[in-house]
Order: structure tokens, then C-alpha cells, then sequence
């Protein structure tokens, strides 16, 4: 809303409208220049300002192919993870099956030093992608947001496509988790649009 915008009464013809009372939206836009409504974004300013700046985190590669040699999105991960000042505490690669990502999940849960899960691969729809019915049975918290935002933003790089990407986030036992697919370019773009900017700031709003 503009401070300096017309009052009701403008309108029509720059008479006030039955019942105003005048220089009424002048004195609203006065209080509201001086500070007395708070900027829209201030409370999530204040929020990252008192937020924890290194998470410790896990990469979990899903994937029935890749090696410690050819895991290029985990490598990906790990390098943007730690040159954003976040900590890797440990990382693995499990193959496409329900049961095997959700054994890593549950046993990082049980490590305090891990405060966030970030997986890539399985989010697809082939016979073979697991990984979202996987994470959804874990978890506590969903943030449907983050796939929305994600989706968004892979339609400008790849188009229609962007639909067939299942990537998720939520919370698991008090630690973020989020489920990327297994391309570098859609890892590198949730990491560096929405994951690292925003990290520490949701670590301080699970904690509360």
C-alpha cells in the first residue's frame, strides 16, 4: 500500500466521501512513512539475522548406477553446501528402494550432529523412482512450498517438463529434509535459489 496514494474520496472528483472525515488518509499515510506499519519483509529480516549460519547436513545419493566416481549431484551438493559455510557431516549413495533410503534416513535422525538431510535422485515417475513415497512416509512436517517454488523455477530452464520432477521437502524429527532430482543443473538450482538462502532460517523456526 502507497503512503502517498489518493484518499477514497479522490476518485470522484477530489470531494471526500459522505462520512470521512478530512485529511483522514493523509494522516493514515503520515503514521505509516513514520514506521508505524513495519516493513512486509522485517520479521523474516530479523529471523535470518538471529539464525544459525552452519547447519550440519547429510547428502544422500539415490541412484542404482552411480559410484563415489560418477555421483556428480552429490559432489555438486557437498561443494555449494560447504562453500555457503554449512558443514557435510557424512554422505552416502543407496540404491532406488524404498527400504534402503529410509534406513539412512532414520539412522541420521539419530545423530545430533545432523541437522538436515539433502537428497538427490528418485523423484521422478519411472518404474524405478521411489524416493518420494519413501520421504513422505517419514515425514513429520511437509513443506509444499518448496516443490511448488522449485517447479516454478525449472520451468524456466526446461518448460512442461518441470511437471515430472516429484522434488519435496518437510521436516523429520526435528531436522529439514529435502528431496532433489538427480540432475546437477536441478540440484544446483535448489540449492542456490531456494535451499542455501533460506536454510539456517528454517533450522531456527524447527527448533522453536
Amino acid at each position: 500500500m502507497s503512503g502517498g496514494g489518493p484518499g477514497p474520496g479522490a476518485a470522484r472528483g477530489g470531494s471526500p466521501a459522505h462520512g470521512s472525515a478530512p485529511g483522514r488518509a493523509g494522516s493514515a499515510a503520515g503514521a505509516e512513512s513514520a514506521g508505524a506499519v513495519p516493513r512486509a519483509d522485517s520479521v523474516p529480516r530479523e529471523h535470518r539475522a538471529t539464525a544459525p549460519q552452519s547447519i550440519g547436513c547429510f547428502v544422500l545419493t539415490i541412484s542404482d548406477s552411480k559410484t563415489p566416481e560418477t555421483d556428480t549431484s552429490g559432489i555438486l551438493i557437498r561443494e555449494l553446501l560447504t562453500g555457503a559455510g554449512h558443514t557435510v557431516v557424512g554422505h552416502a549413495i543407496v540404491r532406488d528402494e524404498p527400504a534402503d533410503v529410509t534406513a539412512v534416513i532414520r539412522r541420521g535422525a539419530e545423530d545430533p550432529a545432523i541437522q538436515a538431510f539433502v537428497l538427490t535422485g528418485g523423484t521422478g515417475v519411472t518404474s524405478r523412482d521411489s524416493t518420494f513415497e519413501a520421504v513422505e512416509a517419514l515425514l513429520d512436517k511437509r513443506l509444499t512450498g518448496f516443490g511448488e517454488l522449485f517447479r516454478m523455477l525449472s520451468w524456466e530452464q526446461v518448460g512442461a517438463a518441470a511437471m515430472l520432477s516429484r522434488a519435496q521437502a518437510g521436516v523429520v524429527r526435528g531436522r529439514a529434509l529435502f528431496s532433489l532430482p538427480g540432475s546437477p543443473n536441478a540440484c544446483r538450482l535448489a540449492l542456490e535459489k531456494l535451499i542455501i538462502p533460506e536454510l539456517g532460517h528454517l533450522l531456527r523456526e524447527i527448533s522453536r
